[in-house]
């Protein structure tokens, strides 16, 4: 009994330190979490100078408005900037002069931070920048629905992002490189050479600016 007794204390750290360390784990897994979304931000400093503080872009240099874009489609295209997949064509100014930024994201880490980082920025509306006949351009848009959906919003499973919310000035300067060959024709772009004969269905600038129109009613 009295044995018994003396080991009975003992039972007392022993229990405490169990749960000492379970909390211990349990706080490291908080700052992983917090450490992979500060991580996000950190990176995301190298995009703010043509990007923007809140991701709403500048048009005046081509940088878009990549604010509240999906994780998925920015950790896609950043994997493809840093392959070479895109921006390496001569003629695709705004592609080149991304690539070297996306390189500078030196770990697969990286990457899915600053893309997870961007998907939580507000999304930022602009004011649409080019002349257009929305109605016409409901027609044209029949083939891009097919993919991107009627309201714009994207899928996922066929690799077509949202392009309703996205700045009428880059989805027709994109759609003008699809068609140009200067975007969608590397062999390892599936996405892009899915898209580059969609954009040929478009006869003609009129054409971009129309379909771009309709596309600037959307609401995802």
């Amino acid at each position: 009994m009295c044995r018994l007794q003396k080991s009975v204390p003992h039972l007392f750290p022993f229990w405490t330190l169990l749960l000492l360390i379970g909390g211990l784990n349990l706080s490291g897994c908080r700052l992983g979490s917090t450490d992979a979304a500060t991580r996000g931000q950190e990176v995301f400093e190298t995009c703010v100078p043509c990007h923007n503080a809140d991701g709403s872009g500048n048009p005046a240099i081509g940088a878009p408005n990549i604010a509240g874009m999906k994780e998925w489609y920015v950790e896609r295209e950043l994997e493809k900037f840093r392959a070479g997949v895109r921006g390496m064509h001569f003629s695709d100014v705004e592609g080149m002069r991304m690539r070297p930024m996306a390189l500078s994201l030196t770990s697969e880490d990286d990457v899915k931070a600053v893309a997870r980082y961007v998907e939580t920025l507000s999304p930022v509306r602009h004011a649409s920048s080019l002349p257009g006949d929305p109605k016409t351009g409901e027609a044209l848009y029949a083939t891009c629905g097919a993919c991107h959906g009627d309201s714009g919003a994207g899928n996922k499973d066929l690799g077509a992002p949202q392009i309703a919310g996205v700045d009428d000035w880059y989805l027709a300067t994109e759609l003008r490189k699809f068609r140009s060959g200067v975007r969608g024709t590397n062999p390892k772009d599936r996405e892009g050479r899915l898209m580059r004969p969609m954009a040929r269905t478009l006869a003609d600038e009129d054409a971009i600016r129309n379909v771009v129109a309709y596309v600037e009613t959307l609401k995802p």
